[in-house]
């Protein structure tokens, strides 16, 4: 028995050297912060199941960059909402789309901050699903040419970084390949390398009306009970020159954060999604938990597991927590 001799309890007694010995640390470094980018002046559309965010016109869209980008936080994700959909998406890879438009009043007021954006079709196609669909099944080859042109337009308009998040097999070499095509071959590429398709983004869907029409995503993005699949996922994006993998959703997947962290050398980040946000807000609501406390220990489970960066709508108000 190593007790009495060994006592753990004596590095936990005085607060200073908790703080010395703590092995994972939190810092608004390790945020990117998630926007909902719409049309029009001055609105600001509350989104009921994710309190404190908003559909945001591109005025209120740069504001909010900018406030935090002065709390340290990094980077943006952009989402758009546009006005019209269609079955092929043309919205998304429009040269006047709605996140192209974020991306430059968003670089025009914080030009420092990196503008990371979103690249799927899901919320441009009027059946909802993040590709081409033929015959009521999604036509995975088909639909590589509209992600590779919609993450070009991104380029295009400004963007420091892009993310696809649809899932079809091989959008990653399509994405590089027409980047270095048009020139922006320094462009990095954040691949949704595991994505699953949980039942943890439905307060996303309400935000983004992304939701399909019929049917689901089970045909494409990962199901929940694989782990050794992930692995081959992020491998794959990696080889395909993915610069930084992702997993999503985060809280209910922190080994599969874990296991690609131990197989794989690139930045990992991982997305701390709407469901667990609105889970942790409505239970602080309700009294029934410390929100602040669960928030952080959440983002500090997500980087204990092995993530660099957390996608999190956490973001803003953990950012001014550490900055006190």
């Amino acid at each position: 028995m190593l007790f009495p001799e060994y006592r753990p309890r004596r590095t936990r007694l005085h607060p200073a050297l908790r703080r010395m010995v703590r092995e994972t640390r939190l810092h608004p470094d390790n945020f990117i912060l998630p926007l909902f980018a719409i049309g029009g002046k001055d609105v600001r559309n509350p989104i009921e199941a994710m309190p404190g965010h908003y559909q945001l016109s591109l005025d209120h869209l740069a504001a909010t960059a900018l406030e935090a980008y002065r709390l340290g936080i990094p980077a943006v994700i952009l989402f758009g909402i546009p006005d019209a959909k269609d079955p092929l998406a043309k919205a998304a890879y429009a040269d006047d789309g709605i996140v192209q438009q974020a991306v430059k009043a968003v670089k025009d007021k914080v030009p420092e901050l990196l503008v990371t954006t979103d690249v799927c079709l899901c919320a441009y196609t009027d059946h909802g699903h993040c590709g081409v669909v033929r015959d009521q099944v999604v036509d995975n080859d088909a639909s590589l040419e509209l992600l590779a042109r919609t993450a070009v337009s991104h380029a295009a308009a400004g963007a420091d970084m892009v993310a696809p998040s649809d899932m079809m097999d091989g959008r990653v070499a399509a994405i590089r390949l027409a980047l270095d095509e048009a020139g922006h071959e320094n462009l990095p590429i954040m691949s949704y390398a595991a994505k699953y398709r949980s039942s943890y983004y439905g307060p996303f869907r309400q935000a983004a009306d992304s939701a399909p029409r019929f049917g689901d995503r089970r045909t494409y993005q990962m199901d929940p009970a694989n782990a050794r699949e992930a692995i081959r996922e992020a491998m794959m994006d990696m080889e395909e020159g993915a610069d930084i993998v992702m997993v999503k959703p985060a809280l209910a997947y922190l080994d599969i954060i874990c296991r690609i962290r131990e197989q794989c050398d690139l930045p990992l980040a991982a997305y701390n999604v709407s469901g667990e946000y609105s889970m942790i807000k409505a239970a602080d609501r309700m009294g029934w938990i410390d929100g602040t406390a669960v928030m952080m220990e959440t983002l500090t489970a997500i980087r204990r597991a092995g993530a660099d960066m957390i996608l999190t709508y956490f973001a803003m108000d953990a950012a001014r927590l550490l900055n006190q």
